[in-house]
């Protein structure tokens, strides 16, 4: 068994499987070998259970069952979802001896489905931060540059699977948090349609926004993994590439973007119109405020969850998520309500959107990785902080709860990735699945993996 196995997509780790050519006990073993040895360089794991994994992964071995989809794939998830007996810490020293007493939702489902729990990944403490940027467990760095970000909040989850640790991982997106990742990492970040996928026994970072999205190598992957996890399936629409309407936004998810980011965008819509779409530009609703609407949303939902901690547990918190914290105490109930009102409102105008077009198509993010540490990031002269850059076309779609996923369309002349982001319609998820795979089988995205060593 070769080290290059754990880069493979799901559908080849599961056909070797099957056919016996690896056991589910070597998968684990080859795994934790990789998880010692790259530690230190990963930081993607806050706590593994090599042991459990391979008591599983005995198990399985001993009565493979075929008919599970995910039957001997090893998972990790984030560290804000509950695995019983184990701490869900959240990132954080707050909840170090927070014991989960029954598995969240997605992962009784991973388990039912046949996958192999591995570990609890890194993440930007409670999810507060699109930059992954851990205090207390450190910063997961991008696999293609250890100098620059993975991205967060699913820092750890990216990083993960970008370093080979895991065939699979869970995140959470309340503003682009496994789609900015994935995208800077080079990988396939989804999050479904809001509620398609169960939040229950996940810490909640704000319940209006938050989404389980899952982190893959492939569109195809992420198939796989939302057939185990959606609450309820619908029927998929086969529709051709040439068959769709491509909306193309006017304003805003082109602006203030790495010049290569956007001659991939251009390469990527050249392939879909020779595959026979039609490309047509739509007005998208103003972008103007949409950061503030989102922010006053999210602090005083954080506010209300970590309000129980803060008297006795306050200065554990770090300096930055306090600072939120505090935010959501300024807060006024009426700016809160008439926040969520101008999300109503996006959410009316985007359905006047999709009823002229199938899907939009924006760039992941507009800019590349970060440098760790770096606090402002500067694309043609526009400047702003580096979490504000990572999710700037993502976040708008965690209001409005559309489903969307992040694929690899390039690698830029510093050697990092560049992701395309499609947006599809409400309920729309088996349908933006199946046309993401038919993108990734038809497109070549001239994205080699990491070179680790």
């Amino acid at each position: 068994m070769t080290a290059t196995l754990a880069f493979a997509p799901l559908s080849e780790i599961s056909t070797s499987l099957r056919k016996r050519e690896v056991s589910a006990t070597q998968l684990i073993d080859l795994y934790a070998d990789r998880i010692e040895r790259l530690a230190e360089v990963s930081k993607a794991f806050i706590r593994v259970d090599i042991e459990g994994a391979r008591a599983r992964a005995e198990s399985i071995d001993k009565n493979f069952d075929g008919d599970l989809p995910l039957n001997g794939i090893p998972y990790a998830c984030k560290d804000l979802f509950d695995v019983k007996d184990l701490p869900t810490t959240g990132g954080s020293q707050v909840l170090q001896d927070n014991v989960a007493h029954q598995d969240a939702e997605v992962v009784r489902r991973m388990n039912q489905a046949g996958a192999i729990f591995i570990g609890k990944n890194n993440l930007h403490e409670f999810a507060y931060g699109a930059t992954g940027e851990n205090t207390l467990y450190g910063t997961p760095p991008n696999p293609y540059d250890p100098s620059r970000l993975a991205g967060g909040s699913s820092s750890g989850s990216a990083a993960a699977l970008g370093f080979g640790l895991c065939a699979a991982a869970l995140g959470t997106d309340t503003g682009g948090s496994v789609r900015a990742p994935a995208s800077l990492c080079g990988l396939v970040g989804f999050k479904p349609t809001y509620g398609r996928i169960s939040t229950e026994n996940v810490i909640p970072y704000s319940w209006t926004l938050d989404h389980i999205g899952t982190l893959t190598r492939s569109a195809a992957d992420t198939g796989l993994l939302f057939d185990s996890l959606a609450l309820e399936l619908r029927p998929p629409v086969q529709t051709g590439l040439d068959k769709l309407t491509i909306g193309i936004p006017e304003s805003f998810f082109f602006e203030h973007c790495d010049s290569e980011i956007l001659d991939s965008i251009d390469a990527l819509m050249n392939f879909l119109r020779q595959a026979g779409a039609n490309l047509k530009p739509v007005p998208m609703p103003s972008m103007e405020f949409t950061r503030t609407v989102s922010l006053t949303v999210q602090m005083p939902e954080a506010l209300c969850y970590h309000n129980r901690y803060l008297e006795q547990r306050g200065h554990l918190y770090s300096q930055d998520f306090r600072a939120g914290l505090a935010l959501g105490q300024c807060l006024l109930a009426e700016q809160y309500i008439r926040a969520k009102r101008f999300i109503e409102t996006y959410r009316n105008d985007m359905e006047s959107v999709f009823a002229e077009v199938d899907l939009i198509l924006t760039p992941a993010t507009p800019v590349i990785a970060p440098k760790i540490g770096v606090v402002e990031v500067t694309v043609d002269g526009y400047s702003e902080p580096a979490g504000n850059a990572i999710t700037r076309y993502t976040s708008f779609f965690n209001m409005t709860g559309h489903p969307a996923i992040t694929l690899p369309c390039g690698l830029h002349s510093e050697g990092l990735p560049i992701g395309a982001q499609l947006v599809g319609k409400h309920f729309g998820d088996e349908q933006l699945i199946d046309i993401a795979q038919q993108i990734e089988s038809g497109y070549d995205f001239q994205l080699r993996p990491p070179d680790l060593d």
